[in-house]
């Protein structure tokens, strides 16, 4: 009975997402967190039409139309504004 229990916690361990939260999205301390107007600003220059920002595992999570109209995610560094990742919105 302790075996799936213990499969399933190593798999959500072992998660990309889990890697790339710790990896990824370093902790930041929220005074030098780019603002979500400058986040938009960014983004906008790369094309991207955003409809929300919020925190997600560490990230700026951006929730954003591609110029091909498709709905993406899109993950910003807190203190740095770099992209780290880039996703279909589900």
């Amino acid at each position: 009975m302790k075996t799936p229990l213990i499969i399933a916690g190593a798999i959500a361990i072992l998660s990309p997402a889990a890697a790339f939260a710790s990896d990824d999205c370093p902790n930041v301390p929220r005074d030098q967190w780019m603002s979500d107007a400058a986040i938009t600003e960014k983004a906008k220059g790369m094309g991207y039409d955003v409809r929300s920002i919020k925190v997600d595992d560490g990230c700026l999570e951006a929730y954003a139309m591609d110029k091909d109209g498709r709905r993406v995610e899109v993950y910003f560094h807190r203190g740095t504004g770099e992209v780290l990742k880039v996703s279909e919105d589900d």
